[in-house]
């Protein structure tokens, strides 16, 4: 039961670390190491003419890919923190607390959102894209007031699951050990899952697997927008987020983008989603959502307010369940 305690105790201070601190880009992050580590296995096993290599050898060295990766950052984190454990309780605990803070992306995704609409006010057009540039995997540089707007409302969204709900689940199912996995696995298909020429092969087997790693938690991230939306039913329509969700929560090439977006649109009243250009290549999608307002500059705060109160719901279930399973392990004993 100690330990148990301990493990809950590192998940919070975590929790509360991420709410605090964020993501100062003068701390070293295990993220971005793990960035690097893809960035040498792509460059070493792709090259730059990948033309020249087959598409089943260019699916052959994407696996090869996903376990060079997902392998390492397993055992590494395994050892560090049990090991650590092992060593001293204390010790153990810290490096859970810190390796489940890095896991975290709450006040990160809301300060680079929120600096869109800074740049937007204080900079004008040409800074926002730039600020938007930084945080989505679209051409940002013809974007007009409005698409910037769109996208930064997409990226709230959609990485309500990825940055907040699901690294949470993850550290929930499997602790550490698993956090780090998600985000390894998340990494991998921001980095070399795109469609394109050179990725279509190659990062074939990471698209898939963040397919199969976000399955359940963008559906159930969506599920908290729309009981969210329901709570905060002044200013938002969980009803028309529930309705939305249900049309439109698969107009998108991936299982599980649209599950958030589509929720958040119905609640806000807003279109997203449509055609974007990736890599100097116009893409088309389906549009999500109805168009009975334009959007405006104050969507973002109101995506943001969305997304804070759909991880604190999903907070207090762990609190809830945190609470049962203490008085259910006192109770045994």
């Amino acid at each position: 039961m100690a330990l148990f305690s301990y493990h809950i105790l590192a998940l919070w201070l975590g929790v509360v670390l991420d709410s605090i601190v964020g993501d100062p880009h003068f701390l070293p992050h295990p993220i971005r190491l793990i960035g690097r580590w893809i960035s040498f296995l792509d460059k070493k096993m792709l090259g730059e003419k990948p033309d020249e290599v087959s598409a089943k050898k260019q699916k052959g060295r994407g696996f090869l890919l996903v376990l060079l990766v997902i392998i390492p950052v397993a055992v590494i984190t395994f050892f560090i923190t049990y090991g650590l454990y092992r060593v001293n309780i204390y010790a153990g605990t810290v490096a859970e607390t810190i390796i489940s803070f890095y896991c975290l992306s709450l006040k990160s995704l809301f300060i680079e959102s929120g600096n869109v609409v800074i740049a937007l006010r204080e900079e004008g057009l040409d800074g926002a894209r730039k600020s938007l540039s930084m945080i989505v995997g679209r051409d940002t540089k013809d974007l007009s007031v409005k698409e910037v707007i769109k996208a930064t409302v997409e990226t709230i969204a959609e990485n309500t699951s990825d940055g907040v709900v699901a690294p949470l689940f993850y550290l929930l199912l499997g602790g550490p050990v698993l956090g780090m996995v998600y985000k390894a696995i998340n990494t991998m298909d921001s980095m070399v899952g795109y469609k394109n020429d050179r990725y279509e092969n190659f990062g074939f087997f990471a698209a898939k697997l963040d397919d199969i790693a976000n399955f359940i938690p963008s559906r159930f991230a969506a599920f908290l927008v729309i009981f969210t939306s329901a709570m905060m039913k002044n200013e938002f329509s969980g009803k028309e987020a529930r309705r939305i969700y249900k049309r439109d929560r698969f107009n998108h090439k991936s299982p599980n983008s649209a599950q958030t977006e589509s929720a958040f649109a119905g609640a806000m009243g807003i279109m997203l989603g449509g055609g974007a250009s990736y890599f100097g290549k116009w893409v088309d999608k389906p549009t999500i959502g109805d168009e009975t307002r334009e959007i405006e500059i104050e969507d973002v705060d109101r995506a943001h307010r969305i997304m804070i109160v759909s991880y604190s719901t999903f907070l207090c279930l762990i609190l809830l369940l945190d609470a049962a399973l203490w008085y259910s392990i006192r109770g045994s004993l």
